[in-house]
């Protein structure tokens, strides 16, 4: 056996799930998002993250990933947008 601590799949169920939905959120993934990005902070209740937390985990996506589609859904790029 190794003495390398073993990789659990991303979608594996935290041990602590409490723990889990509390924590900090991990940096950010580094080269999952191509390009510029820039950060954006909200004021949520814990009780609001800890559902968005979970919802994310339900589909296998990061929170980052998940709120990203949201936004690209809501807000979806106009021909004109000069962004």
């Amino acid at each position: 056996m190794s003495d390398r601590p073993s990789r659990r799949a991303f979608a594996a169920r935290p041990a602590d799930s409490e723990q889990w939905i509390k924590s900090a959120d991990a940096a950010s993934r580094r080269g999952r998002t191509p390009g510029y990005t820039a950060r954006l902070t909200i004021d949520i209740t814990p009780e609001q993250r800890g559902r968005i937390k979970i919802a994310a985990f339900q589909r296998g996506v990061t929170v980052a990933d998940m709120l990203r589609d949201l936004f690209a859904r809501e807000f979806p790029e106009d021909e004109g947008d000069p962004s």
